[in-house]
């Protein structure tokens, strides 16, 4: 594990991240807005095309990288002293209709005490009708509607890799930041390579750096290409197993950030408060 290191303070060269005029792009209020719609658009067309059935269970393929994944994520919270996800207040940026939030609840966390926000509102309404209890918000993580230091634990699962701007990805990473209670962790797992140029950017773990000044990174290769397990795993599971050794056959990575602890820790975790009227849409 190592510390994340955050702009150089000398003369030499800076360590931010490229900025956006190193893209060609300008970020204000129009480019944020569009930002937004392209991501959104993005995923619906995805809906739209079917590619979102490749993600279903029921895929010999998909199965393969979701059980291998979860091994990973336990592990790596369990390295981190969360061998246990109650009394533990949770966000989820992104990812869909709130599955991953619902699996939390088979590692001990409350529902009480989960939340999350999501930029496509059909997402939203699919994990409400699942489960009217959670707490599911339509939003922008870039903005997000909670007060500094409500979590213990917010996870990003492949929704940075989704952001093509410069200046929004710096803006979600600050609001998961401020969000973390200290001494908290942001779970992160996301492309070390672009699945779609178009409309994803990897995500390496120097850019984490970048993102999370100071945090303590501790950062793991992990997960068979998927289209290689896609192929493989109907005919041979020993087989996407003995691929996944290999480092360079693995295209994702799993990184556990801690935030330093500034002062004294809560002394006990509150669930997320809700907001007169339930969410705030956008």
């Amino acid at each position: 594990m190592r510390r994340a290191r955050g702009p150089s303070q000398t003369g030499g060269p800076s360590t931010q991240p490229p900025g956006p005029a190193a893209h060609g792009r300008s970020f204000d209020g129009v480019t944020n807005h569009d930002e937004r719609a392209r991501i959104a658009g993005y995923y619906e067309h995805r809906a739209d095309t079917g590619l979102q059935r490749r993600y279903s269970p029921f895929k010999p393929g998909h199965l393969f990288l979701q059980q291998r994944l979860e091994r990973d994520l336990l592990a790596a919270l369990t390295r981190h002293g969360y061998a246990s996800l109650r009394r533990r207040s949770i966000l989820d940026v992104g990812c869909g209709d709130g599955s991953f939030l619902r699996r939390c609840l088979t590692y001990g966390a409350e529902r009480r005490r989960l939340a999350r926000v999501d930029l496509v509102a059909e997402r939203i309404a699919a994990g409400r009708r699942t489960d009217p209890a959670l707490d599911l918000r339509f939003g922008d993580a870039s903005a997000l509607p909670f007060g500094d230091g409500t979590f213990d634990l917010v996870f990003q699962f492949t929704v940075l890799s989704s952001v093509l701007d410069d200046q929004m990805r710096v803006a979600i990473a600050r609001e998961m930041a401020r969000v973390l209670a200290p001494d908290g962790a942001i779970v992160s797992y996301d492309f070390l390579f672009a699945r779609d140029p178009r409309n994803t950017r990897p995500l390496t773990r120097r850019e984490l750096g970048w993102l999370f000044p100071g945090f303590v990174m501790d950062a793991r290769r992990v997960t068979l290409f998927p289209p290689l397990s896609r192929v493989l795993a109907e005919r041979s599971w020993i087989a996407c197993e003995l691929l996944e050794t290999i480092p360079f056959l693995r295209g994702h990575e799993l990184v556990v950030l801690r935030k330093p602890n500034a002062g004294k820790r809560r002394a006990e975790p509150s669930p997320p408060s809700l907001p007169a009227g339930g969410s705030r849409d956008r």
